[in-house]
């Protein structure tokens, strides 16, 4: 394919990829072009040639799909932060469960049928209660801006507002905007405290409240439905899942290596009269095992809701050592998941009940999702697919 950056083409999309761009081809040479849908025709402009792909940017839409719609924020397709706000709520919602589906059948061979319809957030947009700014020296035009890195380079993309964040943290904005830090370089991270919960300012907490609720939800019907009487919540941060589950299992332990969030995680308990737990600070590869055979592993579950790069292999290689009753696994990034769900569910170790994806990301690529995995005797009727209304 003699194409060359600068060629403008006509593509028919034929489908979104992971990570949001669409897919065309010309003579089965695959060019991915971003803010597009499948069905559309449009004209693109090649930016990158690859020896199998190539990369190019949109220039202008020739046939709409009907999902197109015009989204709500002046940065959209600058700022890097939305993929998918020219794209009708419910369409994304779809689009996202066949990328999980697709990503998890090609890259944890696991079967599309397991992977439950998504569930929608109730607030598509304004929803983020955390978000983090960034400052840059513009020296062409002599001054700092202030905003979100653009998709298409590393620059800043100068902003007043954040659609998709809380109206709180767009006033706060705009105090950063009135009282700008001194240089450019600099991170500003702002936040929406969540109510009654401590959460020191580098701890991590879930940054969608309006669909927080169905998350524990979804967590507790999987964890009822296994019968299992202990829960070790790994990688437990303020100790959120622990604390909420209590009331389901007889007893359970958060480990977390951040001596600040487990310190935390303590006052939030006992603000809650949660007595039937406790929570460690400890490195989880050296906690788990004899957590295990503390609580007896036929007897627990274990939660475990990793960084975005996943578990680490001594983690997965434990976990199938062990072997507890249930695994229920929580992640924001379903290609580290179904790597690692891969090699759990290898040789029959643990069988992969559902996946449950939830959208606490409106409006980009990214979805959550939480997975019911089972050791092979422990296998009993799997909960009911919770409510997408």
């Amino acid at each position: 394919m003699s194409l060359k950056a600068g060629d403008k083409v006509s593509l028919s999309i034929q489908d979104i990829a992971f990570g949001g761009e669409g897919v065309g081809r010309l003579d089965e040479f695959v060019i991915f072009v971003p803010f597009v849908l499948v069905g559309e025709t449009v004209e693109a402009e090649i930016t990158e040639v690859k020896k199998n792909f190539a990369r190019a940017k949109l220039v202008r839409v020739e046939k709409a799909s009907p999902h197109r719609v015009e989204p709500l924020c002046a940065y959209f397709a600058k700022c890097g932060g939305c993929q998918y706000q020219h794209i009708d709520y419910p369409e994304q919602l779809r689009i996202k469960h066949k990328q999980i589906a697709d990503l998890f059948e090609r890259v944890g061979k696991i079967s599309p049928d397991k992977i439950a319809p998504g569930v929608a957030c109730p607030s598509p947009y304004g929803y983020r209660n955390r978000i983090m700014i960034r400052t840059q020296w513009n020296k062409p035009e002599q001054k700092l801006n202030i905003g979100f890195i653009r998709g298409d380079c590393g620059l800043v993309e100068d902003i007043q507002e954040c659609k998709i964040a809380e109206p709180a943290l767009n006033e706060q904005i705009l105090q950063v905007r009135k009282n700008p830090p001194p240089k450019g370089g600099l991170k500003v991270v702002l936040r929406v405290q969540p109510e009654n919960w401590e959460v020191p300012p580098d701890s991590f907490f879930q940054n969608n409240f309006f669909l927080l609720p169905k998350l524990v939800e979804t967590v507790q019907e999987f964890l009822r439905s296994s019968g299992t009487k202990y829960l070790a919540d790994l990688y437990c941060g303020v100790g959120f899942f622990g604390i909420e589950l209590a009331g389901a299992v007889e007893g359970f332990v958060g480990v977390e290596y951040d001596q600040r969030a487990i310190q935390a995680a303590r006052k939030n308990a006992a603000g809650r009269k949660i007595s039937n737990g406790e929570f460690i600070s400890a490195k989880v590869e050296e906690a788990l095992p004899p957590l295990l055979q503390k609580l007896s592993p036929e007897k627990t579950s274990v939660l475990i809701d990793p960084p975005r790069k996943g578990c680490q292999p001594e983690i997965l290689h434990l976990l199938r050592e062990t072997r507890p009753a249930q695994v229920v696994y929580v992640s924001c990034h379903p290609a580290t998941m179904a790597r690692d769900l891969n090699i759990l569910c290898n040789d029959g170790v643990f069988e992969l009940v559902r996946v449950q994806p939830l959208d606490m990301f409106p409006q980009t690529q990214h979805v959550e999702c939480v997975a019911d995995l089972r050791a092979g005797q422990n296998l009993a009727k799997p909960p009911e697919i919770v409510s997408t209304e």
